[in-house]
């Protein structure tokens, strides 16, 4: 394995993993906070390498939860975003605005079409690169961006984060990789919106002790205070405190909790605060009548703000960052028809059914990506258009809501953006051209490019299609050999589409008339379906859509977008859907080669394995392999048992990577070790040889081999370990350990003469445990931890036989549903014929 700090983009055995330990939490909160404010932006990220150093993992955020950034939380490092450049060339890339990003990086523009501008560096110490930091601010109508002061400042922000996460790597506690948990969320610092100040009053001798928050709030200097309550009343309004004088005699003497208002002397005006006390109890429990605690709460404007929006017709709302409801008026709840305590937590477009249609939550984004106030309509059913009006901040989102009085246009679409004078109230609003429809065809090409299987690609179809256009039905047909076969259907009646099941490709057949003209097929009625198609009976739908899916001038498949009730399809949906008809093609045409890769890759695999281990005297053996359950779900990964002249060969190998290509070199280097161990070489020659086979594949990767030579007759081994984990001895009595034994370098690292060998003597009844790291390795613990943890229950665990103890051991490896690398466990009991 390369060398930790050797290049860039390199990273050391210890990678990161977001979330787990306080320490790195600590040091990632404070860099996206003073990376915020340092800048002036209104966001900030880290993205930490992850362990196979292929990927940019979303770490922390401030500003901006990771909800907004859609698929940008996983960035490969080859990438073509601003943050994988940064992380691989160490220079700082600076977006002023959206033409710059737009010309520069047409990929992130297209995934996040809204008015921002960014910049990006390196996060490293030294040799070592950590990551990538980026910020976020609302781009100006200048477009100059950052300062070259402030792009200073954010790389010196960048380079103390990586000083601070060499440390923690120094002393082993930056913990490893992956992209698992979720990353850590920091809100922009604020000024508090209410001030509280705390005091204890003895109102025998009008003494009273307060913090310097209450002083400040009484407009006293802490330092002046001379600890008398009567120095505070002089502070009060004269009408009110003879009031308050008798609540807290009242208070006292009852024993009940004192909850007064008081105007406060504030300047050339007054302010009202809020007093709540009680009286304290002594360790016997009895009341104090003497003393009054409590604390006094100044909210500012706030509650008088609160009150006059309570009085207004309109709906007025506040939502977090995240998209949730955290204030809501009356007038809003008479509005959308629905109680408070339903909108409260929650977002608008989960809560109301006719504001589900994505383009609404994008209108969300775009305001709280771009910071830059946005207006658009909404149709309430039956007929009522409404407008709403965003204007965001780092904290989050305020809200107005009113009706549209007047005609609204016949191509205005759900979610269109409206001038300034239709936010005022105009009757008659303008409306801009469907842009929340091209968003969804970005957001669906974006969501396609991380579907892998054609599963997946149907998945994404039907997720993202049907609410883009208001479809109630879809099919997605793949063509093999000709004829057209079902993939995935939403919305039909149980054994409807099983008459169409096979069918060639011919003339009078909507979807087949799509594929073979290469041009989609648009039904508007079922009176034009009978007509166009008199010899079909006419679906559930009303209207249809059959958009022929070609890639590379082949024929693909073809999807089938149905309506309820007839459906108008305008000329800029029709470009659309056409439009879209090609991006899932070129979707589906890759996840089908991938499908095809991964069945060769597996039966490569299958085929590489052993089926069958041989019955050996003295000795008992069982194996086994378990795929990882993320990527391809193959890898290098074997194991094997070798009859040999002189006794048996017992042999696990991980050769790096989990693709067709590692699957491959694995079954080079187990027929080479087969073919070395039975013509009779010494454990050391057999991985010397094995390993100048490894170095001739050049470029070849690297492979880790653990081989043991047992001579059943006498119980005696030799080892040879290169670069692999230590295989654990189980004793006849239970005493398990991890064999401390010398290791040669990995496999096709460098020419070594020889590699060395190890004695060891099997006493009858023991049992020996050969495994590759997948089995030991586990988020957020180095492999010391795991192999520690492997001895142990290979120790305690109770099992009737051989097979049995296998499956225990890999019990919690089964039962994990992201194991990134794949496993092999092979175990051999020494049992004599005489003992048994």
């Amino acid at each position: 394995m390369p060398p930790s700090g050797t290049e860039p983009g390199t990273r050391p055995s210890g990678t990161v993993r977001p979330g787990g330990a306080p320490e790195r939490d600590d040091v990632l909160v404070d860099a996206v906070v003073r990376a915020v404010e340092v800048t002036g932006a209104h966001a900030a990220s880290v993205f930490l390498i992850s362990r196979d150093r292929r990927s940019l993992v979303l770490s922390a955020v401030c500003g901006t939860p990771p909800s907004l950034l859609g698929g940008w939380q996983r960035i490969p490092v080859s990438g073509a975003i601003p943050v994988a450049v940064a992380y691989r060339s160490g220079r700082t890339v600076h977006l002023a605005g959206a033409d710059e990003t737009m010309r520069r990086f047409p990929q992130l523009a297209m995934a996040l079409p809204y008015s921002f501008g960014s910049a990006s560096v390196r996060v490293k110490a030294g040799e070592s690169v950590f990551g990538a930091m980026a910020v976020v601010w609302a781009a100006g109508p200048e477009g100059e961006g950052l300062s070259k002061a402030q792009r200073r400042r954010l790389r010196a922000t960048a380079d103390r984060l990586g000083a601070s996460l060499a440390r923690l790597e120094e002393r082993g506690a930056l913990g490893e990789s992956d992209a698992v948990s979720a990353p850590l969320v920091v809100p922009v610092r604020s000024a508090p919106a209410v001030r509280v100040g705390l005091f204890d009053w003895n109102l025998d001798t009008g003494a009273l002790v307060a913090d310097d928050e209450l002083c400040a709030i009484f407009g006293i200097d802490p330092g002046e205070f001379d600890g008398r309550a009567a120095t505070l009343a002089a502070k009060i309004d004269d009408a009110g405190l003879p009031g308050f004088r008798s609540a807290a005699r009242t208070a006292v003497e009852e024993g009940h909790v004192l909850a007064h208002g008081l105007r406060i002397r504030d300047g050339g005006g007054d302010r009202t605060v809020a007093l709540w006390g009680r009286v304290p109890e002594t360790p016997d429990g009895r009341r104090m009548r003497s003393h009054l605690v409590g604390a006094v709460l100044d909210s500012g404007t706030g509650m008088a703000a609160v009150e006059a929006i309570e009085r207004l017709t309109d709906g007025f709302f506040a939502l977090a960052p995240d998209g949730r409801v955290t204030y809501a008026n009356h007038g809003l709840e008479r509005l959308l028809r629905v109680r408070q305590d339903e909108l409260l937590g929650r977002r608008p477009w989960d809560v109301l059914p006719w504001l589900a249609d994505p383009v609404y939550e994008d209108r969300y984004r775009a305001a709280m990506i771009s910071q830059q106030p946005v207006s658009f309509l909404a149709r309430r059913p039956p007929d009522q258009w409404l407008v709403f009006s965003l204007h965001p901040g780092s904290q989050g989102m305020t809200g107005w809501a009113a009706r549209v009085r007047g005609s609204v246009p016949a191509d205005a679409g759900p979610g269109a953006p409206v001038a300034e004078e239709v936010a005022a109230g105009a009757s008659s609003p303008p409306v801009a051209p469907r842009l929340g429809t091209l968003y969804r065809v970005l957001q669906l090409g974006s969501a396609l490019t991380e579907a892998v299987t054609a599963r997946g690609v149907c998945e994404v179809v039907a997720e993202q299609l049907l609410p883009a256009f208001g479809g109630r039905r879809m099919a997605l047909y793949v063509v093999t050999e000709r004829r057209l076969h079902l993939l995935l259907q939403r919305g039909y009646r149980k054994g409807f589409l099983d008459r169409f099941e096979g069918s060639t490709l011919r003339r009078g057949l909507p979807a087949s008339d799509a594929l073979i003209s290469g041009a989609p097929v648009f039904i508007e009625s079922r009176d034009e379906f009978a007509r166009a198609y008199p010899g079909i009976h006419p679906s559930e739908s009303g209207s249809a859509a059959f958009l022929p899916l070609i890639a590379s001038s082949r024929p693909v498949g073809a999807c089938v977008l149905g309506f309820d009730g007839a459906h108008r399809f305008l000329g800029d949906e029709r470009d659309l859907l056409t439009a879209l008809g090609g991006v899932i093609a070129h979707a589906l045409q890759r996840a089908r080669l991938y499908d095809a890769e991964f069945a060769v890759a597996h039966g490569l695999q299958d085929a590489l394995l052993p089926h069958r281990l041989p019955t050996l005297p003295d000795v008992r053996v069982t194996g086994r392999y378990l795929p990882g359950t993320r990527g391809m779900d193959i890898g290098g990964d074997w194991y094997d048992v070798i009859p040999t002249r002189d006794g048996v060969a017992l042999v696990v190998g991980d050769v790096e990577g989990h693709n067709v290509a590692a699957a491959a070199v694995m079954g080079q280097l187990r027929s080479a070790v087969r073919a070395f161990a039975t013509a009779g070489h010494q454990p050391g020659d057999v991985i010397s040889s094995t390993n100048r086979l490894l170095l001739d594949l050049d470029p070849g990767p690297l492979a880790s081999c653990c081989y043991v030579r047992l001579h059943p007759g006498s119980g005696v081994a030799r080892v040879v370990l290169a670069g692999h984990c230590p295989p654990l001895l189980r004793r006849p009595g239970g005493y398990t350990e991890a064999l401390d034994l010398p290791c040669g370098p990995l496999l096709g690292a460098a020419d070594v003469d020889r590699y060395p060998e190890s004695d060891l003597h099997f006493p009858p009844g023991s049992i020996l445990a050969l495994y590759t790291d997948g089995l030991v390795e586990r988020r957020g613990s180095d492999v010391a931890t795991g192999i520690d943890r492997l001895r142990a229950s290979l120790a305690h665990v109770r099992a009737g036989s051989l097979e049995e103890l296998a499956d225990k051991l890999l019990l919690d490896a089964r039962q994990s549903p992201s194991r990134m690398d794949d496993i092999a466990l092979l175990l051999c009991e020494y049992a004599p014929a005489e003992r048994r």
